[in-house]
């Protein structure tokens, strides 16, 4: 696309597509010469006031040399980007690289001068910052490492631009103009800066499909029945409270409503502003839509349509090309293949799904990938009967099909904020970018609780994922790191999410017990102790026992300095004086309304009255408008949960009501089978433990003989002599000893003779061992000889190891000094191109290699995550003495684990290292084998701009 003397080609990896401040997109691209018209035409929409700001003088028009210029680079030292919507232009920005003189320079001069025109239209959208962080990008990728900006004084804005980004700079004033000075190193508060005015431009692109002013329909059939139809009848029974538009290019041209909702053939023709539009048209005719809607101006699409990359390769182009031409329009999509999105709020009240009802409001936020389990989560969560009770409504739902565009993790940063979001439940069939969700969840969860289902099998054919090269179960594990409340069911998801909904955190493990069934009672005290809670023995009230006998037993369990929550069983009773449902569930709520802040859940049986009693008012079946809180929980055990008949009234406004008026009140989670509630409360009791370390995360400690500079020389050195490899063991022992971490010397062994030298120069004893890739690390096979005391020794163990396995050549024998005796541990560290780079411990041999019992931990690891690591591990206990071993020393293996997580940390280059065995001593221990692989380092797209997923 470049002329001749241009020095470098397209570079179409600087192509990004971005969220702006107010929730639309723009892409950024290179400027080429095929721009000219573009750019006059921009240049001709910029007003006087910012043409004077950028050129310091009035210029109402671009001359034939300024437009050559300003698309004409090499790339290199002459760059200029463009921000983009429907393909016109709306900013750019370029920098010149400059020498020390201030003149137009090469390499290796490393500052550039940098200028922004934004169309007034769009000034306050966040364009400039957002190609800030894109020039800044492609400047460090050129070995410019500092711009320079010359701006007027009352350019408030602008100077606002370079201020608020967070880079070192310097500022001075001379001649009348302001001349920043920033280096383009990312420091912690850039990163801040980008990340939260990310936070803030993904959670407004949600919030303007969650809560639109006016939406149209497209596909609206003209008889009952279709998708369309179906989807403009659930929001007219939800009560939508914006514009309501149904649209069909097949309608008469007379037809002006339909279900009294205003009708016409295309969105052109809608007089009004339309701000999210639900497609529900065949795949074939989505991009006409597409079309029309991006010239209309609405802001975001819902599509229905299947037929895209679930469906093979020709589905999956067609959803790239959907996704492109929504994004050209600044349009965000969720879908396609999509369920729909919900939002409860009496604000909104908008069921833009295939869902038949709206459910009630409430605290959950619910994000599914899948359509069908998206409907048995709502269904659960406001089913009576055989299942958990409704204790609390939805927030929002959002059901994204193939997720082509908006994500787990642009809802995660939309609920991150949202007042009316409490607790965060998510089914998640892939995780897209691994790295992002970690960190938006770990943020997350420090303010609420997040609970997610993660499918366990490869991804949907639909879902655009990066591979992992990490098992399954340590991609989990890493997910609970970051406070993530990890279930395997969508029947644990529930389960979880209800009681984290209404009910406080506990503050530590200790369970209360009580009902009047002691064989329930013990069951659920069985249940505690299998989930690593410590109940306390169960209060057995009898069959007998009243209501006032349930609420005195409560409120004095609730007491308990000794009790961090309660659980309270309950079977029918027999006999006159037994308690009705209603009567046994308001004393249960007015003791734990009285007493202190505990969790209590109930379990119960063949009581579902009981059930809907402790929910209250929570049914979502629609019903008659109820006066009080009392009659809407009165009526709640009996509604039903299906689909509406036709002709029945929708009833909002009575939802909204007894939302509110039950607000505040102390609503108990009920649960059908013990294990279920137990298994609840254990990941409450997680999480809440996790809240509080997450609030002390410790530190990363300095340690001063770490060389960082020379173990960046010699890695460059070693990388010099190809892409990737795997360091011999002088490499590997000075790399590690550079870092503090020294590996005991072993000597190549070929023949006896040789053995016998290695021993001399290293001393008695000595281990001699067997290296082949099938003995390594395997001692129970016999490749190795320990404590060998003299030369006699060491030739009869040389003599049968030859005998038992072969020729040395196969064997590979070294011989080794003897290290104090310990437990042998194994610690390795990997940059998986999706999670990151994670830290790895465990025991040697059968522990980690059968059993998998292996610890991680996301690097940079901390002091208290080191302390915890080396605890997780399921055979922790033979490192602190058991079976009254001698207890080794954990404090030199967590330091160890702290200056491998450095060197990873320090040298993205490092890509691999494998210490085995570590012999953990009762004091210090010894590195026995280590492997070191160096290799360009994969990109981190978590450090560089703002972007959304390329397609």
């Amino acid at each position: 696309m470049q002329s001749a003397p241009d020095r470098h080609e397209y570079p179409a990896h600087w192509e990004a597509d971005v969220v702006l401040r107010d929730g639309g997109t723009a892409r950024i691209r290179p400027i080429t010469v095929d721009d000219a018209e573009r750019l006059v035409s921009f240049y001709e929409q910029v007003s006087d006031e910012s043409k004077y700001y950028r050129f310091f003088a009035p210029y109402p028009r671009l001359s034939a040399k300024d437009v050559h210029r300003f698309t004409h680079h090499d790339f290199v030292d002459r760059v200029g980007l463009a921000a983009t919507v429907g393909g016109e232009f709306i900013a750019t920005v370029r920098y010149d690289r400059i020498g020390a003189d201030g003149m137009a320079a090469t390499a290796p001069a490393d500052e550039a001068e940098v200028a922004f025109l934004v169309q007034d239209a769009h000034q306050g959208r966040g364009v400039a910052s957002a190609l800030l962080e894109h020039i800044a990008a492609v400047a460090r990728e050129r070995d410019i490492r500092r711009f320079a900006a010359e701006v007027l004084p009352a350019n408030n804005k602008m100077i606002k631009v370079f201020t608020d980004a967070g880079y070192t700079q310097k500022r001075s004033f001379e001649d009348g103009v302001v001349r920043l000075e920033f280096d383009l190193e990312p420091t912690e508060r850039s990163l801040a800066v980008q990340r939260a005015r990310e936070q803030r431009a993904e959670a407004h692109s949600v919030r303007r499909l969650l809560v639109p002013g006016s939406v149209a329909v497209i596909g609206t059939g003209r008889t009952p029945g279709g998708v369309g139809r179906s989807v403009l009848g659930n929001l007219r029974e939800a009560g939508f409270t914006g514009d309501l538009y149904a649209v069909n290019k097949a309608f008469p041209e007379d037809l002006k409503e339909l279900d009294g909702v205003p009708a016409h053939r295309s969105v052109r023709d809608i007089d009004g502003h339309v701000d999210l539009a639900v497609v529900a048209v065949p795949a074939d005719h989505v991009p006409e839509v597409v079309t029309e809607c991006g010239e209309h101006g609405v802001q975001g699409l819902v599509v229905l349509a299947a037929g895209y990359a679930e469906s093979g390769p020709e589905g999956r182009e067609r959803q790239r090309e959907l996704v492109r031409h929504a994004r050209a329009y600044g349009m965000r999509i969720v879908g396609p293949n999509a369920f729909g999105v919900i939002n409860t709020s009496p604000q909104v009240r908008l069921n833009a799904s295939l869902a038949p009802q709206m459910p009630r409001p409430g605290r959950i936020g619910l994000f599914a990938q899948s359509g069908a389990i998206g409907v048995a989560l709502l269904s659960r969560l406001h089913r009576r009967g055989g299942g958990v009770t409704g204790v609390t409504g939805v927030s929002t739902f959002v059901s994204s099909g193939n997720r082509a565009d908006v994500s787990g993790n642009d809802v995660l940063q939309y609920w991150y904020d949202d007042p009316d979001t409490d607790v965060a439940l998510m089914y998640l069939e892939s995780i897209g970018n691994p790295r992002k969700f970690t960190r938006l969840a770990r943020r997350t969860a420090a303010a609420k609780p997040l609970v997610v289902v993660q499918g366990a099998g490869s991804a949907p054919q639909g879902h655009a994922v990066r591979a992992t090269r990490l098992p399954h179960a340590t991609v989990s594990v890493l997910l609970r790191q970051a406070g993530v409340i990890r279930v395997d069911t969508i029947t644990e998801l529930v389960d979880a999410g209800l009681l984290l909904a209404r009910q406080p955190l506990p503050r530590g493990p200790r369970v209360g017990i009580l009902g009047n069934s002691e064989s329930l009672g013990l069951l659920t005290y069985d249940a505690c102790l299998s989930e690593g809670l410590r109940p306390q023995p169960p209060l057995d009230l009898t069959t007998e026992a009243s209501a006032e006998d349930f609420h005195a037993a409560l409120a004095h369990a609730l007491s308990d300095e000794a009790c961090d929550a309660v659980v309270v069983t309950a079977i029918p009773a027999i006999g006159e004086a037994s308690p009705g449902d209603a009567e046994l569930a308001q004393a249960l709520r007015s003791a734990a309304a009285a007493g202190p802040a505990k969790p209590v859940l109930v379990v119960h049986v063949e009581l579902g009255g009981l059930a809907a009693a402790l929910s209250a008012a929570t049914s979502t079946a629609p019903r008659a408008r109820t006066a009080t809180p009392d009659a809407a929980a009165a009526e709640a055990g009996a509604t039903r949960t299906g689909p509406t008949e036709p002709g029945t009234p929708p009833a909002p406004a009575a939802e909204a009501a007894a939302s509110e008026a039950l607000e505040g009140t102390h609503l108990i989670p009920a649960y059908p089978a013990a294990e279920r509630a137990v298994r609840a409360l254990a990941e409450a009791v997680k999480y809440a433990q996790w809240r509080r370390e997450a609030a002390d995360p410790g530190k990363v400690p300095e340690h001063e003989d770490i060389d960082e500079k020379g173990a960046a020389a010699l890695i460059g050195r070693l990388l010099a002599r190809g892409q990737g490899l795997t360091l011999g063991t002088d490499e590997t022992c000075e790399l590690l000893g550079r870092y503090g971490i020294p590996v005991r010397r072993s000597l190549p062994a070929p023949a006896p003779d040789e053995a016998v030298r290695a021993a001399a120069a290293l001393g008695y004893p000595v281990a001699l061992k067997a290296t082949a890739p099938h003995l390594r690390h395997r001692a129970d096979l016999g490749g190795v000889r320990l404590d060998l005391a003299d030369e006699e020794q060491l030739r009869r163990a040389y003599s049968e190891l030859t005998e038992l396995f072969g020729a040395p050549q196969e064997l590979r024998p070294v011989v080794q000094a003897m290290a104090p005796r310990g437990v042998d541990t194994v610690v390795r560290a990997v940059i998986d191109p999706a999670a990151g780079a994670v830290l790895s411990f465990g025991l040697a041999g059968a522990a980690s290699q059968l059993l998998g019992d292996m610890a991680h931990r996301l690097i940079p690891v901390t002091d208290r995550d080191a302390g915890s690591l080396v605890r997780s591990i399921r055979t922790a206990p033979l490192l602190f003495g058991w079976r009254g071993s001698t207890p080794v020393d954990t404090p030199a293996l967590e330091e160890l684990l702290l200056r491998v997580s450095r060197l990873v940390d320090d040298h993205p280059e490092v890509v691999a290292v494998t210490l085995e065995p570590v012999v953990v001593a009762p004091h210090g221990l010894s590195v026995l084998g280590a492997s070191v692989r160096l290799a360009p380092p994969p990109a981190r797209d978590d450090l560089g701009p703002r972007t959304l997923p390329a397609y």
